[in-house]
């Protein structure tokens, strides 16, 4: 059997693994539209701020390893155009030679993920504006930064997303000026206010300046970037990060008959498998079923996508297996306070017409009487007549993964918040208080 996938990174390489792990003699085709195999964009702003030295160190495998160690006809600088549903092929350009191409298939994965969103502002194609979600990127503003292109002082990160916040904290530890532009009056619009009230003044803490409630209008400058313009004024810049959302890569898709649903992203089943028979779709490309929710949701993360494409790998060579679904689950690192968050927000919970209740705290992270304790927020969302759990938020310096991972397993499981006080938690005073702050927070549930 001849395997195609379309995109050659997390989805379609977990995809293209599974096949090698549990089949043979198929002949299987990656075609990668870029250069690089199989990294970890979640690194790269790391990257750019130094603390991971090099993008070598987030490439996975490399083209050359999947070609020579498995077999996998790893090609790079292949973008597909186009694909023909009733004769089994996908056509294309080679970027390299400016050569077209054609290749058929017996069962096909679209794994092609997700591109920034830069609106067409004015001035926009003026060098030093970036966006970030490549190896390429990256590598971009470390020249721009680091080659004495220009005398880089002052930075503007448009967008207040996970992003945006990653790259302003990456862009102030290098001693940068840093401002974030955001059109919304709060930053991480994934919290509700009052835990994104802590983000902003995790930012002024660290000299961050924020723009809040303010819409870019256009760039300004000659042979670089030297001001936005904004519909409040005018900000100067010497580099300006675009960190305004990502859009899946499907419009090739047109007249395919494939459809699409949130986002137009790809609508899969839990087989990972579209409207159209032999073609599967996985990663950011694709939808991802939310288990609270219930229903179809667009929720790119690097999880997910792994997953979803070990799960369409493996039926694609006739293994049966389900995606189980997302409960929006995701974590980051923002200065010294970490943000974590699943399932609803109060807003999301409101906006869907669930009748919402929440409960709000302030803890510890250990016991309270061992030294160098630190606060930890905690928000629970929960349904005020069944008390099943909609979601949580938790914001402190230490020990949010921890109780993020609770609330999720908890949300999997689809418990109440009564049946939160009954999990047996690990105590001990370096660790935790004798009731969990997630279940402090439960106990105050009327």
């Amino acid at each position: 059997m001849k395997f195609v996938i379309i995109g050659g990174d997390a989805a379609g390489m977990s995809a293209a693994m599974q096949i090698v792990r549990n089949s043979s003699g198929n002949s299987i085709i990656v075609l990668e539209k870029g250069g690089i195999y199989s990294y970890g964009q979640c690194g790269l702003p790391y990257v750019v701020g130094g603390k991971i030295e090099s993008t070598d160190k987030v490439i996975a495998r490399t083209q050359e390893e999947f070609q020579q160690k498995y077999g996998i006809d790893a090609r790079v600088f292949h973008e597909v155009k186009s694909i023909d549903i009733k004769n089994k092929v996908v056509s294309g350009i080679i970027h390299n030679t400016g050569e077209g191409f054609d290749e058929s298939y017996d069962r096909l994965l679209v794994a092609t993920g997700a591109s920034p969103i830069v609106p067409k502002w004015e001035g926009v194609s003026l060098p030093g504006i970036f966006t970030l979600k490549t190896i390429p990127d990256t590598e971009e503003i470390l020249d721009f930064l680091y080659k004495g292109v220009r005398d880089v002082q002052s930075v503007v990160v448009i967008g207040g997303g996970y992003i945006g916040l990653e790259m302003a904290e990456n862009f102030a530890e290098l001693g940068k000026d840093v401002t974030i532009v955001e059109r919304n009056e709060q930053l991480a619009g994934i919290f509700d206010n009052e835990m994104s009230e802590l983000i902003h003044q995790e930012a002024k803490k660290h000299n961050v300046k924020l723009r809040m409630g303010e819409s870019v209008e256009g760039f300004i400058g000659n042979q670089f970037v030297e001001y936005i313009k904004t519909d409040k004024g005018e900000i100067k810049a010497d580099i300006v990060l675009v960190a305004t959302g990502i859009r899946p890569n499907t419009s090739f898709l047109d007249g395919t008959g494939i459809v699409l649903g949130v986002n137009n992203a790809i609508r899969v089943n839990a087989y990972m498998q579209t409207n159209i028979e032999d073609v599967y779709a996985a990663g950011d490309c694709a939808t991802q079923y939310h288990r609270v929710k219930e229903r179809d949701d667009h929720i790119p993360l690097g999880t997910h996508a792994n997953k979803q494409g070990r799960i369409a790998g493996l039926n694609m060579v006739n293994i049966p297996a389900t995606f189980k679904g997302v409960v929006g689950t995701s974590i980051i690192k923002f200065f010294d306070l970490s943000l974590g968050r699943t399932g609803l927000s109060e807003k999301e919970a409101s906006a869907l017409n669930f009748p919402t209740a929440t409960v709000f705290i302030e803890s510890k992270d250990i016991a309270g009487y061992y030294p160098n304790d630190k606060k930890l927020t905690v928000k629970l969302v929960y349904h005020k007549e069944t008390q099943k759990l909609l979601g949580g938020q938790v914001i402190g310096e230490n020990g949010v993964d921890k109780r993020i991972d609770v609330l999720s397993t908890a949300l999997y499981h689809s418990m109440t918040v009564d049946e939160l006080l009954d999990l047996d938690l690990a105590y001990a005073p370096p660790y935790n208080g004798v009731w969990d702050p997630i279940q402090q927070a439960a106990r105050r549930v009327k």
